[in-house]
């Protein structure tokens, strides 16, 4: 059975770091554009971070939302069928829980970032992420 399973997040003060990754089972993550999304209470869903296919599909592009660029981080580890989020420099603005999201390869990143969660085939569990002191 297809499946995402995402680890990492947790506890951490401002100005610390966690990393998130995404681990696909009974698929390939190289195929696929995969992005990381993020969901406060009382805030709007956000897509943080989309990275397209790996496969040479696609022109593996990155996009990082304004609110994290220069903070955090997407990567690819193909070997391990996982994707990474390294979040630096973490505010009390980045708590939410955040998922990670597959679809098959994307015309652009941004455009898969700001897509509904509706369109999204294939999602991670969700992992916490809070910032506080």
């Amino acid at each position: 059975q297809a499946q995402i399973v995402q680890s990492g997040g947790g506890l951490v003060q401002p100005g610390g770091s966690l990393r998130l990754s995404c681990t696909a089972s009974a698929f390939s993550l190289k195929h696929y554009a995969v992005g990381w999304f993020r969901q406060a209470p009382g805030k709007e869903y956000e897509g943080v971070s989309c990275i397209n296919s790996s496969d040479g599909s696609s022109d593996g592009s990155i996009y990082y939302a304004v609110t994290v660029e220069g903070r955090f981080t997407v990567s690819r580890d193909d070997a391990k069928n996982t994707v990474n989020l390294q979040m630096n420099d973490l505010t009390s603005e980045d708590t939410a829980t955040y998922y990670c999201g597959a679809v098959p390869p994307t015309l652009t990143t941004e455009r898969f970032c700001g897509v509904a969660p509706r369109h999204i085939g294939h999602w991670g569990q969700g992992s916490q992420v809070t910032v506080s002191s």
